[in-house]
């Protein structure tokens, strides 16, 4: 996908769900950290948190307590619009959500005590803009072969043939450069299990892993064909490929 493509794929997703995938039936092994929780053991109670590419805001909201204030921004307008819906329903008084480019930060200089992004685009310089000094920048990413043998099956996806750690390196050598130090590098590889069919449509209908999914008719034989020869007692067995960077200011 193009930029723009993306940018009409998280529409149209943050319009129809949002980032909700709390109802997909999956069991991983092997995964060895909850982004969240690793955010809320490194925040204040009077910490200002900003978190980048809040999506529908789920997991922005489940921490609520953990900060002062906290404020999502995404920069798709369906993604704020759904994010604004579930703090209404969920009565929280210091939850903000906006919509703005993660590379145009609208914020005052050394704002925030602390910087999230989770699977979601950012820009170094811009982090360091608005962080205190001594704050937090925790970002998690997808990596390069994240879900490899859905993207093998169907011979295209995200990062799909992209060189090994290239995202990753990209990312450690900005925040060097915007001046970030103890910059601490974690990675996991777990193997999935996803209970159905129906499962794995969710999971590809509402995420960019395999783009334009359901646009070629072939497209579910092929995840037909993927479901047979990767079903196992425990489920339909797949890989969550993720790496996490903290980083101090």
């Amino acid at each position: 996908m193009n930029p723009l493509e993306y940018k009409n794929f998280y529409d149209k997703v943050g319009r129809l769900n949002g980032w909700d995938f709390s109802q997909l039936k999956v069991v991983s092994e092997g995964k060895q950290w909850d982004f969240y929780n690793e955010v809320t053991q490194r925040c204040k109670k009077s910490d200002l948190l900003l978190d980048i590419g809040t999506g529908g805001g789920e997991r922005l909201l489940s921490i609520s307590e953990s900060a002062l204030l906290l404020v999502g921004i995404d920069n798709s307008n369906g993604m704020v619009q759904t994010a604004a819906a579930n703090l209404h329903k969920s009565n929280k008084s210091n939850v903000r959500f906006l919509q703005m480019d993660a590379a145009n930060l609208e914020f005052p200089s050394s704002f925030f005590n602390m910087v999230t992004c989770q699977h979601s685009h950012f820009c170094s310089e811009e982090v360091a803009k608005v962080l205190v000094q001594e704050g937090w920048f925790l970002t998690q990413q997808v990596s390069n072969n994240d879900k490899f043998n859905i993207k093998q099956a169907f011979g295209r996806g995200q990062q799909f043939g992209a060189d090994e750690g290239i995202l990753k390196d990209k990312y450690l050598s900005e925040l060097a450069r915007a001046g970030f130090t103890e910059i601490q590098f974690y990675e996991y590889d777990a193997t999935e299990y996803y209970e159905s069919y129906e499962d794995l449509v969710f999971l590809l209908k509402y995420t960019p892993i395999i783009p334009d999914f359901g646009a070629c008719d072939d497209d579910f034989n092929i995840l037909q064909k993927f479901i047979a020869d990767n079903q196992t007692a425990q489920g339909i067995r797949t890989n969550s490929n993720r790496f996490m960077l903290i980083a101090r200011k």
